[in-house]
């Protein structure tokens, strides 16, 4: 597979950066949280009252939840819709033995966490919302989940987990409502909630996306200032027909699309670069 071989080859120069959406979560199905914005807007709506018109919307549900029951409702409903203990998939576990400078997980599960869990030479920068910590775009913890404010990872830090749109574990961290978005979106093109540590290492590599799709604004937005700045090649495993935008995007991106179901290219992936992890 002359795309396997060409990834190998960007991991082996030190420059390939894995982009984990939910999708990510089909491959450990014994982790009983929502894989998809669809999956999580009906957690919510099961616990909470939302106008019908909007109720498969999650952003807007969110942000019905956030106005007409608090805040902390909405992070609570949140908390327990990820609360199940974390699993994590074969492929979490080999980009966690791979020693990748950063990884980006735009989801709020715990899997990759979870598989990086038996090193402490890493640390997890969160998005944060402004409607909980007004000023404050990130924040930082270090390997078992201590808060380090916004301040840099401790200096043995090998490999970066970079949530932007936050995360169940160590801290409650969601954006997730339309406000949480708007706020961020009206920063992101000048690159403000985009940490220095995430600019430094993205430069001049290349982005595999495995299990995220880029068929609304939102992660075409995210993926596209998370990514600027790097290198002109990446890839997508994407077996599903784009939609118009996601090809509009792929080809604005020079992102390679990989038709292989995930599963399949996931062992691939592992027997070529992590062929120890796929033994353990």
């Amino acid at each position: 597979m002359k795309t396997l071989d060409e990834i190998a080859a960007t991991y082996a120069a030190g420059r390939l950066i894995p982009y984990l959406g939910p999708g990510v979560l089909a491959l450990c199905p014994e982790y009983e949280v929502p894989g998809t914005p669809e999956l999580l807007v009906g957690k919510l709506t099961a616990k909470a009252s939302v106008p019908p018109k909007i109720r498969n919307n999650l952003t807007r549900s969110a942000q019905f939840i956030e106005n007409f029951k608090h805040r902390k409702t909405l992070v609570k409903l949140m908390q327990e819709a990820f609360a199940a203990p974390p699993r994590s998939s074969a492929l979490h576990l080999a980009l966690a033995s791979l020693d990748l400078p950063l990884i980006v997980d735009s989801w709020y599960d715990d899997a990759m966490a979870n598989a990086l869990a038996e090193r402490d030479d890493w640390g997890q920068i969160q998005g944060l919302s402004q409607s909980e910590h007004f000023g404050h775009w990130t924040g930082h913890y270090d390997a078992q989940g201590a808060p380090l404010g916004d301040g840099p990872l401790p200096a043995h830090c090998r490999t970066v987990l970079y949530k932007p749109i936050g995360g169940h574990a160590p801290a409650a961290n969601y954006l997730v409502s339309d406000t949480d978005f708007v706020e961020v979106l009206t920063e992101i093109d000048i690159q403000t909630p985009i940490p220095e540590v995430v600019k430094d290492l993205r430069r001049a590599k290349s982005f595999l996306f495995l299990g995220c799709r880029f068929n609304d604004q939102l992660t075409r937005s995210f993926a596209r200032q998370v990514m600027k700045r790097s290198s002109d090649r990446h890839w997508v495993v994407l077996p599903e027909t784009p939609t118009r935008m996601e090809a509009r995007f792929l080809a604005e991106q020079n992102i390679t699309r990989i038709e292989a179901p995930l599963a399949s290219f996931a062992a691939r992936f592992i027997a070529r670069l992590a062929p120890e992890a796929a033994a353990a």
